[in-house]
């Protein structure tokens, strides 16, 4: 069934008590400057609770909502550019709708483009809103809740932060995790010159095209213990996914001499253990940089392993000197810049890794059980690959972005397939989760 959606009514949740005047102006950090200018979406779904009608958990959310952005002021606030956050209070978008199906319906075969109907804006449509949400119920009286953070204000484990906290103010514990801004103290932000521009690097009109692709435990293991027994070592789950997906990309697209052979692949790391003095995980912002390798098409030497212990090498260097330095210097803008350049020109293919794997992103209980899926979205950029962890069983999934005629031959490459859970979504289990509450 095709997902349709129809929105009912908007609102700006502003928090339940003002932002003091000192709060009012957030520097953003240069790590928070150097990222596009969009919003990342999330989307959770839950079933149906049988104690409550989808109007009082609705207006459960908005109340529980601007509590939360007491704590949380940014994100009730508006981006200044590449400067700062207007802490002013002006509220968080925040839309209600009704989809035309049942829950049931998209989660059979579920479509990462189904996500894009279940926020209000799309991610390179988010103007200088810090926040927008979207709650959307279905005719079974399961719902879904979307939101979608400015890039700009943080990463995903910010972003995990503050629905985790979100879903406590709900719930009514009295145990809440208080945010810690300010990230700018440690990244003091520059002044961008001319020759970077993030937002080249989206893609507002080419076709792009995102599919899931799910892969068992025992798979990852499988890959691990391949690569292992070439590297010498063995890398971690995500790494050797990343690997394996760039090999058989590698292997579909067989691009031409003309096309560009040299790709710039990069892993996103975090960077909160990695400070002399280790930040806690309620530290908010973009604390995350790129561990970056190159690939060459074409090469023969440059195969899936070699790829693999390269890009664990990368990742391993971004440790505390790494950090000193990246506090320190000017020298990381002048590569970014480079780096552009060369993206824009055609000289260098980029090609994105980030996880958010072991993020607790299926412990969003507003107070009607965890939710049965979360997903995020398809986003305007291509060669870009999101990491989370399935519901159940310790696999991974994920969510791949690339252009139209690329992912035509990339899906039906023999080799993916064979790697692949191709089960449906509903595995038994989830029948039942869904059915018991109906």
């Amino acid at each position: 069934m095709k997902l349709e959606v129809e929105f009912i009514c908007q609102d700006l949740i502003k928090p339940s008590s003002p932002t003091p005047h000192h709060l009012h102006h957030l520097r953003l950090s240069f790590l928070d400057g150097l990222q596009p200018p969009i919003c990342m979406p999330i989307v959770l779904f839950y079933s149906k609770e049988s104690n409550s009608e989808n109007s009082v958990r609705c207006n459960e959310l908005k109340k529980s909502l601007s509590k939360t952005l007491t704590m949380f002021y940014p994100l009730a606030g508006r981006v200044n550019n590449n400067t700062f956050i207007d802490c002013n209070d002006e509220g968080a978008f925040f839309v209600q709708a009704q989809a035309n199906c049942q829950l049931s319906d998209i989660l059979q075969n579920y479509n990462p483009s189904d996500s894009n109907k279940l926020i209000p804006l799309q991610p390179h449509q988010c103007k200088n809103y810090a926040t927008f949400f979207q709650v959307t119920f279905f005719n079974c009286g399961g719902l879904c809740v979307s939101f979608s953070l400015s890039h700009k204000l943080g990463d995903a484990l910010s972003q995990f932060q503050f629905l985790n906290s979100w879903a406590v103010v709900a719930r009514g514990d009295s145990v809440i995790s208080t945010p810690l801004f300010g990230t700018a103290t440690l990244f003091p932000p520059i002044k961008l010159q001319s020759g970077f521009d993030a937002g080249v690097l989206v893609e507002k009109d080419n076709k792009i095209v995102t599919k899931r692709f799910i892969f068992k435990n025992s798979i990852i293991e499988a890959l691990r213990a391949k690569y292992a027994d070439e590297i010498g070592y063995s890398p971690s789950r995500i790494v050797a996914l990343a690997g394996f997906i760039w090999s058989r990309f590698r292997a579909a697209v067989q691009r031409k001499e003309a096309d560009g052979n040299i790709y710039s692949l990069h892993n996103l790391v975090n960077l909160r253990p990695k400070m002399e003095r280790p930040l806690s995980n309620l530290s908010f912002g973009n604390l995350v940089t790129s561990a970056s390798v190159q690939a060459n098409m074409n090469a023969k030497h440059d195969g899936d392993a070699r790829i693999v212990s390269e890009m664990s090498n990368a990742i391993r260097s971004v440790n505390t000197e790494y950090v000193k330095y990246l506090q320190k210097t000017n020298v990381i803008i002048n590569l970014m810049k480079e780096e552009v350049k060369k993206l824009v020109k055609g000289d260098v293919i980029g090609f994105y890794f980030t996880s958010l794997c072991k993020i607790p992103i299926y412990e969003v209980d507003f107070g009607w059980g965890k939710p049965v899926f979360v997903g995020s979205a398809q986003l305007p950029f291509k060669n870009q690959v999101s990491f989370l962890d399935t519901r159940k069983g310790g696999g991974v999934e994920a969510w791949v972005n690339l252009k139209e005629e690329d992912m035509a031959k990339f899906e039906i490459d023999k080799d993916l397939l064979e790697h692949v859970d191709d089960r449906p979504f509903m595995i038994e289990t989830l029948k039942l989760d869904l059915n018991s509450r109906l």
